[in-house]
């Protein structure tokens, strides 16, 4: 709402965009060149490296004809070089249309464009390709970033408007006006977010983006697959209880239950679904909020054992969670946990059945040692006590590092190396209550997660990748069994960092000496997780809440987009006044003489529209004559002010001075 002067200097009238310039102009080109920098820069990050490095080449050789004062490329040259960025293109990704190639097309037409910048008319174009190419990072990051970076990055491209309007102004003007249009436009930002009919899903994406997100844990499990995701910092997802946050040692985050093993590889079966869970829930309850970070996969991650939760989630014969569809996108659910239910009760034959069979031939060290450790137990409970006993002292090492395994892994673990990670002793261990005859599989999922003091959020990151067992006992059902805290109970009471705190390889946040370093992460994930879930997570549900308590709810998208129209007309209107006030003229002189004319208006002295100075003067020297020099004066010493042609700043301040001491009753 501001209004922007209008460049001065050889242009003819009406004619403003077909304006030749024999030369950029040193400071509109600044502007430009560092709106285009800020707004490719994010961008490198997923365009291929050739055309990053091409990028950087056009606006560095823009740069030097600037710094130089030359004119631009011959049209000829520009031409040729657009038909190579064209063919190669093309042949990167095989089409022109769709997001990658149109992204990398405006990120080289808008070097190139910058390279013929000939006309006003250019730099307009050279304008909207940056706000074009602001807006499709979005279609790539969402995060908090990656939005100030597109915001500095408009800030910028409106400088090079208002530099293209007021050429000659000074660059801190330049800013504070672009800084101003921005701020103008920050009440229809709002409006719009808040009141815009919301669509299920993601603000920001393509369809066949939502396939490209993957989370560590995958439905098989080898030898050192879960311990490549211990050096990973990455957020799974996050938790919010609405009571205490259960102990670390409770903290199992269920996923794909691995029945099947082939010797090496261990597979999850087909189950079955229920809109119910298939156990009866007992216990105390847990109620928390979780939210998913996108990998593509129906598992839900929950918290043992989940119960029915609204909205409706789906229910595993194997008891993990499941969502209606894969998680393409951040996603959250409420959810209730019922940690002391029992499971498996009425387990099916054909579950029992492959969940004590093994591969003929394979890992024969380890099912000999486990049918020498059965060998006249009376009962399941204690060939369970007995391998249990005998891990535990046979002292093995945990570590993120664990020596590659060959065709026995369990072996090879259990008897030479002795050093792994969660997946080896949880495949060791149900290997071994197999070949003694009881019914085992492995659970893979995340255990533990470090509650954020900032936001009393609990994040669970993919270094918490966990694989424990469940044994099946006839009186008991499905219990869980955790081999890894034979070996290192420090892993399941105090977390990963604990349990490898002499581990060189252990990550520098994850450290425990480092702690300044991980309360400054502390404090970003909880910037990033508001961001998240106000601004990201603002989905039809909120905004029906909102709505609701508005008292705006059930008047259906015609009522709304009614009032966003109505929101948007007195945001308009109230900038319209503002803009109209603050651009009025604000003499110092004008201000001191209107403050002398309100100070006499209380002594019923108020100066006529139509009376000057000096005639208002005399009127008041024979209202006031005791104080009439001094109002003479002030009246005498306006007018030469006002008229002449020399206004200082000294005489203002005297004339204010003076104003001071007149003496009204």
């Amino acid at each position: 709402m501001i209004s922007l002067p209008w460049r001065k200097g050889r242009q003819q009238a009406g004619n403003d965009n077909e304006r030749l310039l024999p030369a950029l102009d040193r400071r509109q080109g600044t502007w430009l060149l560092a709106a285009a920098a800020l707004t490719a820069a994010p961008h490198a990050m997923w365009l291929p490296g050739w055309v990053s490095a091409l990028c950087m080449l056009l606006l560095a050789w823009r740069g030097l004809l600037l710094w130089r004062g030359s004119r631009p490329p011959h049209r000829l040259l520009l031409l040729c070089i657009t038909l190579a960025v064209a063919v190669g293109v093309r042949t990167e990704f095989g089409q022109f249309f769709g997001k990658d190639p149109g992204v990398a097309l405006l990120a080289l037409l808008l070097g190139l464009k910058l390279l013929e910048t000939r006309a006003a008319r250019d730099i307009r174009s050279a304008v909207l390709l940056c706000l074009f190419l602001q807006l499709s990072i979005f279609l790539e990051d969402q995060s908090l970033p990656i939005a100030t970076l597109a915001l500095c990055g408009t800030l910028l491209t409106l400088g090079a408007l208002v530099a293209l309007s007021d050429p000659a102004g000074r660059f801190g003007s330049q800013l504070r006006t672009a800084a101003t249009l921005l701020m103008q436009g920050i009440p229809f930002m709002l409006a719009l977010f808040l009141l815009f009919p919301r669509i299920q899903g993601p603000l920001w994406g393509l369809p066949a983006d939502a396939f490209s997100a993957r989370t560590g844990l995958s439905d098989t499990m080898t030898p050192g697959s879960i311990s490549e995701l211990g050096l990973s910092s990455a957020i799974a997802f996050r938790a919010r209880f609405e009571g205490d946050a259960p102990l670390q040692g409770q903290r199992y985050w269920r996923g794909p239950v691995l029945t099947d093993f082939d010797g090496r590889t261990w597979r999850a079966r087909p189950f079955r679904e229920s809109d119910t869970p298939f156990y009866t829930v007992t216990g105390p309850r847990i109620d928390y909020e979780l939210t998913l970070e996108a990998h593509n996969r129906r598992w839900l991650l929950a918290l043992d054992y989940p119960g029915p939760a609204s909205p409706a989630i789906r229910h595993a014969s194997d008891h993990h969670a499941l969502a209606l569809r894969p998680i393409q996108t951040r996603s959250r659910f409420n959810l209730s946990a019922w940690p002391e239910s029992k499971i498996g009760l009425d387990e099916n034959a054909t579950t029992l059945a492959a969940a004590i069979q093994l591969p003929p031939a394979s890992n024969p060290r380890t099912t000999t040692l486990a049918r020498e450790l059965a060998d006249g137990a009376r009962s399941h409970a204690e060939i369970l006590d007995r391998v249990t006993a005998y891990l535990r002292a046979q002292q093995y090492r945990y570590t993120l590092r664990p020596p590659p395994l060959g065709e026995h892994p369990n072996d090879e673990f259990l008897f030479d190396t002795r050093r792994g990670f969660c997946e080896h002793f949880a495949s060791a261990f149900v290997v071994m209550m197999r070949a003694a005859g009881v019914p085992a599989r492995v659970v893979t999922g995340y255990q533990g997660g470090e509650l954020n003091p900032i936001d009393g959020y609990l994040v669970v990151r993919q270094s918490d990748a966990h694989a424990w067992a469940e044994v099946w006992l006839a009186d008991r059902g499905w219990l869980r069994v955790d081999p890894t805290a034979l070996a290192a109970p420090e892993r399941i009471e105090d977390g990963l960092a604990e349990a490898l705190a002499q581990d060189a390889d252990l990550p520098l946040l994850m450290r425990a000496n480092m702690h300044w370093l991980r309360d400054l992460r502390h404090q970003w994930e909880a910037l990033s997780n508001a961001w998240n879930q106000r601004v990201l997570g603002y989905n039809p549900e909120r905004q029906r809440a909102l709505l609701e308590r508005l008292g705006l709810a059930g008047n259906g998208i015609a009522s709304l987009i009614a009032l966003l129209a109505g929101a948007g007309l007195a945001i308009f209107i109230g900038l319209y006044l503002w803009a109209k006030r603050s651009n009025q003229p604000k003499d110092p002189l004008l201000i001191a003489w209107d403050r002398f004319s309100a100070r006499l208006a209380r002594a019923d002295l108020a100066r006529h529209p139509w009376e000057g100075p000096e005639a208002y003067g005399r009127r008041l020297a024979e209202a006031l004559p005791d104080q009439a020099p001094a109002l003479l004066a002030i009246c005498s010493s306006y007018a030469e002010l006002r008229y002449g042609r020399r206004r200082p700043d000294a005489e203002i301040r005297a004339l204010n001075k003076r104003i001071d001491g007149i003496q009204i009753q």
